[in-house]
């Protein structure tokens, strides 16, 4: 583990490994270093071609967590990522890691290349979008309260996980690991925004992008990857059979090897 410290003075945990081009690793909500097995795989996958960078975004892990929150300073973060590896690197982000990462590079980082797995955005229905002010309003309530398991179990089912799935998993070893980062969920909520996809931003953004969906995912996911691909001006689409939210890191790995080394 290595540690840097990002412009605030919050310092980032991250692992590095392998040679060669830049790769920077953004999780998505709930994702740290210490459980995170399938990125660190992927990692593993990739240091063969790159030197890969998987860290824990603050709050979370090993890293610090400055208050107040602010998305501009997880933007602040990557970059400080990106000045330790020589000042640019391509990066991968998932879920609503892979929103964030395209926040980055709106705001002007130096991302070479720009993988996104699965932005979560909705519909942008006037339902969908009581949903989502519906789960901010209750996640906001339960984080004051310091109810960190129950704004857990909210967000796993408000993501998809069925509530006696979610009540069994709060009895498992792992939970503890799970409430460390609920504060956070907070932090992927304000980086979502209203849930919808962001025309005016993604229309900013010229980094060269694969956007990349999994086949078995729902059909929400494959709309809201169809709409970043046609607002984004430089991205190509790519949607990977059988696959899930949950990605098997060996059918991901080489599509993000090839994209990433072209």
């Amino acid at each position: 583990m290595k540690k840097i410290l990002s412009k605030d003075g919050t310092p980032l945990a991250f692992d590095q490994s392998g040679a060669g081009p830049a790769v920077i690793l953004v999780g998505g909500a709930f994702q740290q270093r210490a459980t995170d097995s399938r990125t660190a795989q992927l990692a593993a996958l990739l240091a063969p071609h790159f030197t890969v960078l998987h860290y824990d975004r603050r709050g979370r892990g090993d890293s610090g967590n400055t208050l107040p929150y602010a998305i501009e300073r997880e933007i602040e973060d990557i970059d400080a990522l990106l000045q330790e590896v020589g000042g640019s690197a391509s990066v991968f982000g998932m879920s609503s890691g892979a929103v964030l990462t395209l926040r980055a590079a709106a705001h002007g980082l130096a991302i070479k290349k720009l993988a996104l797995y699965e932005a979560p955005f909705n519909s942008g229905s006037d339902e969908d979008l009581q949903i989502s002010a519906n789960y901010t309003r209750q996640l906001t309530a339960l984080l004051a309260e310091g109810r960190r398991g129950d704004a857990a179990a909210l967000a796993m089912q408000y993501f998809g996980t069925p509530a006696e799935t979610v009540n069994s998993m709060r009895n498992l070893p792992f939970w503890s690991s799970t409430e460390s980062v609920a504060p956070t969920l907070a932090y992927d909520n304000a980086i979502m925004g209203d849930g919808s996809v962001p025309t005016e931003l993604l229309a900013s953004v010229t980094t060269p992008t694969l956007v990349i969906d999994g086949g078995a995912s729902p059909a929400f996911m494959h709309k809201a990857a169809q709409a970043i691909a046609y607002y984004l001006p430089n991205a190509q689409h790519r949607r990977l059979p059988e696959q899930t939210h949950s990605y098997n890191p060996e059918v991901l790995a080489p599509v993000l090897t090839e994209f990433f080394a072209s």
